[in-house]
């Protein structure tokens, strides 16, 4: 018989899974099962959960290989379609960022390719939409799932878990306070009030132009900067973005794609620190990061004073000068410096290498004893997000519209501050002031989630029973416990990872995961590499 697979949750990775499983020479059947409305888009791209303002943080050229490019797939559409997304059709490359929506509509369309190419393999798919899967339930002789709609009795030979992003349940909003901007707000009419929103990056800033949207409008001006409008009966909108530092991401820098290879921290140096043990390993990758920063850049190396730093105090330099500027200034100079280099083709050496090390130290992280986590967390790891998770340069434009308009600030906490939400609003203590707001909203993006947070009791109490606090994977991302589980549950899903893959995110990310989930084994070949990495 032909083996049975499952997907459950069928986004990115779910499709680049999908992509890499129907590459079997064997037939295989497919079901595949997605709680939306529509296989192939993914939440981040969904109507639900976005709207036309809201900008993807990756560009045609970043994509990893589907049927068509990005770029070629916006080639085949109306102009009249591109320009509803506010997409000039005559100025698009591969370097071009669109709205998560169109992004969205794209995934769906490949996705819809990669059935024809299965079907035309002898590949059987079988698509369950709108089908929540509630429970996962290995056993000896394969894997049984129970969903929301049907009294399902099919077992498969392998589950790939790929259910993405996790919020909370809407049940928790109020009329004053809303846990996460994906539970609700985009399909709230939000009033206006003076709005605070916890976060600085790009999810928060979603969440502040979704607000901006219901009361006002952006306009291009003559010079290609951006003005926005607020409606007169919104005068008394207030937005406010805050964080403990209060520092804007950067704009998106211009640099090699794909990435070139690291001078100094390449995988042999990695490789022999990690096998130098875990004492001191921290220490020896930050001598490894600090060589490459003075090999590539070593003029910003000795005008930042990197080379005296440690991995404990690299934060602390590194953010010293933007802590000191005002954080719209600092963003309005940054992105003319960007827009500049991107003119010219120019990359920025120290940007380029932080951005190809965290990839690196990624692998490492698992590795660190309990201490070098925890300064990993305060130093190096901060330094890492900052760099990749910049945002498009027309995303800091509206930023500095609204800021003009005078709706939006930015409120640095500091390390302590109370946060008290009731019914009449939410209080931030700092330690210097009390700001009140009417309407709150928790934008702090996905956190990493632990074993106790899945949503499939059987599964839950089995990876419990044997202290896993976290799901432990392979190489190939298969569950190693608990044992019947070994060979058949492949995990995914992107916040189960986050623990010890803190920069998984991504599409990339959903690439690189869904391309080696989906390759296909006999159970025994999967348990006997399983034994393998348990042992190592």
């Amino acid at each position: 018989m032909a083996p049975h697979i499952a997907i459950i949750g069928m986004g990115p990775t779910g499709i680049y899974s999908f992509q890499k499983l129907i590459t079997h020479p064997q037939p295989l059947t497919i079901s595949i099962f997605e709680a939306g409305s529509q296989a192939g888009v993914g939440m981040p791209y969904s109507a639900d959960t976005c709207r036309k303002s809201m900008l993807a943080n990756i560009a045609s050229i970043e994509i990893p290989e589907l049927p068509q490019s990005y770029l070629g797939w916006m080639q085949t559409l109306p102009k009249a379609v591109l320009r509803g997304f506010g997409i000039d059709p005559e100025a698009m490359h591969d370097r071009l960022f669109t709205p998560r929506l169109l992004l969205g509509q794209y995934f769906r369309s490949q996705f819809i390719e990669l059935l024809h190419v299965a079907e035309a393999g002898g590949h059987v798919v079988h698509i369950h939409e709108e089908t929540e899967i509630v429970d996962v339930k290995p056993a000896a002789d394969g894997v049984r799932v129970a969903d929301s709609v049907a009294d399902r009795d099919e077992v498969f030979d392998r589950v790939i878990l790929t259910t993405g992003h996790v919020w909370p349940d809407e049940a928790e909003n109020t009329d004053t306070y809303y846990p996460s901007p994906w539970t609700g707000l985009f399909d709230a009419d939000v009033p206006a009030v003076r709005v605070g929103i916890m976060g600085t990056s790009l999810s928060s800033i979603d969440a502040a132009m979704a607000v901006a949207a219901q009361h006002g409008s952006f306009t291009r001006q003559a010079d290609e900067g951006l003005a926005y409008d607020l409606a007169g009966e919104s005068g008394e909108l207030e937005i406010t973005l805050m964080s403990r530092s209060g520092i804007l991401p950067e704009a998106d820098f211009f640099c090699p794609i794909p990435h070139e290879p690291l001078n100094v921290m390449t995988d042999r140096a990695l490789k022999k620190a990690r096998a130098a043990g875990q004492d001191g390993l921290l220490d020896r990758v930050f001598d490894l990061f600090r060589a490459e920063i003075r090999a590539d850049d070593p003029a910003w190396e000795e005008a930042t004073g990197l080379c005296a730093t440690t991995a404990d105090d690299i934060a602390d330099v590194y953010f010293e000068d933007r802590l000191k500027r005002d954080p719209f200034r600092w963003a309005a100079s940054n992105l003319a410096e960007v827009e500049r280099n991107k003119a010219a083709k120019r990359t920025v050496a120290w940007r380029y290498a932080i951005l190809r090390m965290h990839e690196k130290v990624e692998d490492v992280v698992a590795d660190f004893d309990d201490e070098d986590r925890k300064r990993f967390e305060a130093g190096l790891k901060r330094v890492f997000v900052d760099n990749y998770a910049a945002i498009p340069s027309e995303t800091i434009r509206r930023l500095l519209a609204l800021r003009d308009a005078g709706v939006l600030s930015i409120l640095a906490l500091g390390q302590n501050y109370d946060r008290q939400t009731d019914d009449a609003g939410t209080l931030i203590s700092s330690e210097r002031e009390v700001h009140h707001f009417d309407l709150f909203i928790d934008a702090r993006g996905q956190r990493a989630l632990e074993t106790s947070d899945l949503p499939f009791p059987t599964l839950r109490e089995l990876l419990l029973s044997t202290g896993c606090e976290v799901p432990v994977v392979a190489g190939d991302y298969s569950l190693l416990a608990p044992g019947l589980a070994q060979g058949q549950i492949a995990m995914g899903a992107i916040p189960y990872l986050m623990h010890d893959r803190p920069f998984v995110q991504g599409i990339t990310a959903s690439a690189e995961i869904g391309q080696k989930i989906g390759v296909i084994e006999t159970r025994q070949d999967y348990r006997r590499r399983a034994n393998i990495w348990l042992a190592a």
